[in-house]
């Protein structure tokens, strides 16, 4: 019997895909408050963990954000499918703070200098394993190294947005940004006055 922690017991786990991440149906044994145990069952999707960066300028009010398509939100009633974000990507084998470096130059073709650990979150945990580090980094021009725009080979076709933070601020509003995450970092910018 495989355990995790003293209070679950996981007395089945089977892999039902293993496609693209993997995806298993656990069966656990939860105790209830009254002392008895309860047999559940639960899938649970593991991606691996990842890490967010929102890029600002001070000086010009500026934020850099990506857009890209997305299938899970066209699929879900996003007519177009794109979808605008904060640079992010999969840890891999790497650290959250060199994961993030990595794909900030990767998306945006910025090569950040100083970044800041702001938080950690489970961004769906009813079904997906996945923490992901937010970061915010302060950017300037002389940091621009290339377009940006991903890797093909990754099949990733990245657009690279600078938006004036208010204007930013004004697509939460409108629902033109819908991404957790991003919206997240942006109104940890707005809180902490970054931009």
């Amino acid at each position: 019997m495989i355990k995790i922690g003293h209070e679950v017991r996981i007395v089945e786990e089977k892999v039902l895909s293993d496609n693209w991440y993997t995806l298993r149906k656990y069966t656990f044994d939860y105790p209830k408050k009254d002392g008895t145990w309860e047999r559940q069952s639960r899938e649970a999707y593991d991606r691996g963990n990842g890490a967010v960066i929102l890029l600002y300028n001070r000086e010009k009010q500026k934020v850099i954000l990506t857009r890209q398509f997305r299938l899970p939100t066209y699929i879900n009633g996003n007519p177009t499918g794109m979808l605008i974000e904060a640079c992010a990507g999969l840890l891999d084998q790497d650290n959250p703070e060199d994961c993030i470096r990595r794909e900030t130059e990767e998306e945006t073709g910025y090569q950040i200098r100083d970044v800041k650990k702001v938080f950690e979150a489970y961004m769906s945990p009813g079904s997906v394993t996945e923490i992901l580090y937010f970061f915010v980094a302060e950017y300037s021009e002389d940091m621009q190294v290339s377009e940006g725009g991903g890797h093909a080979d990754e099949q990733e076709n990245i657009e690279v947005l600078e938006l004036n933070f208010e204007e930013a601020l004004a697509m939460v509003r409108r629902g033109e940004i819908r991404d957790a995450k991003t919206i997240m970092l942006l109104q940890y910018a707005q809180i902490n006055q970054l931009v």
